[in-house]
């Protein structure tokens, strides 16, 4: 195939039976359809293309630069579209929590801006949140930039109801699946690819899954996060069920090494939540179905994320002290503090106050007296032992009090008398009306 420009690679990914050997369903045929060989590696090629496509004519002329609030694969994919194009391309989050897609856009001449926002997604009920602030600036009259607005621009779903879903049906003989799973980030090709197939067949059954509350798979919103994405409409599922950082990553290894797939980890997300799912239903089948779910991108951006998680895979000594080996049960019984009561406990000036935000959260709104220890580099400290004196009680804070709690429930593990949570994080001091200082 010759091809006039890179862009016209994107699209018609293959997709490749999953051996029953592998799965153990002995009813239904699974499918894996592979979006991480769009040319840039990933399902975020069809949107970002779609998304931008229209509104190059002139954007050089015009200094327009194109922004997006990404620090994923639609910013990769919209950097290197922008170069194509002679334009700049920012990134805008809260934090980029995969170190290779940071390197990756700096490589790419991206430039980068971390805004101290509550959430990994924008939020538009919230004014007060920094990013909802910087949203509605690009939209002014007489801005400058180019914003793709992943979150609620209708032509990310678009580019999957008009692309990869009539893709399933074809390599399908023209079938519908039975089921799709997807994973749900912008939930754009969740909703698009279920839109196509539902409009072939009403009766495919679509089954969205979702992160774990406080864990974090790239890529995939949590159950909470998920609700503040613009193009979610819990509607489009008849199930949404939750998976772990632990399962994404048993399902990639499977991807991996029996299937020869250079899956990430929300591939392996992807495929562990279907099988989990089809396997109740598997039994009682009399005849064949069909399953389908999306690799969404390929295992070399995510080794520094396996090497945190899973560093024995790497060959390295597994992690001490990791706030990701803390149990249901040793989380159930850390201790958390309600508003009123830390506030109390804080003006005694007893605790020491450690804020576990981004450098940029915590100078827009800390509490005072607070220090700041970016969760990233605290996990680093806790790594080596307890990284304070168990002579001081300490107050752990993050954006909502989830983050914070599985480090109190660690430091409680590894022997300090009296590290307390705030319940509700820094957004429920806020909301309390309680004192927030600036840097």
């Amino acid at each position: 195939m010759r091809y006039d420009s890179i862009t016209e690679a994107i699209g018609n990914t293959p997709l490749v039976r999953i051996d029953q050997d592998v799965h153990g369903l002995r009813n239904i045929d699974l499918y894996a359809k592979l979006e991480m060989l769009n040319p840039f590696g990933s399902l975020k090629d069809r949107p970002a293309w779609n998304m931008v496509r229209d509104r190059l004519a002139g954007a050089a002329a015009r200094g327009e630069t194109v922004v997006e609030l990404s620090s994923g694969n639609t910013a990769k994919a919209l950097a290197l579209i922008a170069g194509m194009h002679g334009l700049p391309f920012k990134s805008v989050t809260n934090r980029m929590r995969v170190p290779e897609i940071k390197d990756l856009l700096l490589l790419l001449g991206a430039r980068i801006e971390e805004l101290p926002g509550q959430s990994e997604c924008l939020d538009p009920t919230d004014t007060a949140d920094p990013l909802t602030l910087f949203h509605q600036q690009l939209s002014a009259p007489g801005s400058t930039h180019l914003h793709t607005d992943q979150y609620f621009n209708p032509l990310n779903a678009q580019a999957h109801a008009e692309g990869t879903g009539p893709e399933i049906i074809a390599d399908l003989d023209g079938r519908a699946p039975d089921w799709f799973i997807a994973c749900v980030g912008t939930a754009g090709s969740s909703t698009g690819i279920a839109r196509s197939l539902r409009a072939h067949d009403p009766a495919v059954r679509v089954v969205g899954l979702v992160g774990a509350k406080s864990d974090f798979i790239p890529g995939i919103r949590t159950a909470d996060e998920v609700q503040e994405v613009g193009l979610f409409d819990p509607a489009v599922y008849d199930a949404i069920e939750a998976v772990t950082s632990d399962e994404a990553l048993d399902g990639m290894l499977v991807l991996l090494r029996r299937c020869g797939m250079l899956s990430g980890p929300t591939g392996g997300a992807a495929y562990h939540g279907a099988v989990r799912h089809l396997r109740a239903l598997d039994a009682e089948l009399t005849e064949r179905r069909t399953a389908v779910f999306v690799v969404c991108d390929r295992t070399e951006g995510y080794l520094g994320y396996v090497r945190q998680r899973r560093p024995e895979l790497l060959g390295r000594p597994p992690v001490r002290n990791s706030a990701d080996t803390v149990t249901d049960a040793e989380l159930a019984a850390a201790r958390s503090v309600e508003v009123p009561e830390a506030r109390a406990w804080v003006e005694s000036g007893r605790p020491l106050v450690v804020d576990l935000r981004g450098p940029f959260a915590y100078g827009a709104l800390h509490i005072d007296g607070s220090v700041n220890i970016v969760d990233e580099l605290f996990a680093e400290l806790v790594r080596g032992g307890l990284p304070f004196s168990t002579s001081r009680p300490v107050l752990l804070a993050c954006p909502i009090g989830e983050q914070s709690l599985r480090y109190a429930a660690l430091l409680t593990r590894m022997g300090h008398p009296d590290v307390r949570s705030l319940a509700g994080g820094i957004v429920a001091w806020r909301d309390a009306g309680a004192p927030l200082v600036r840097d």
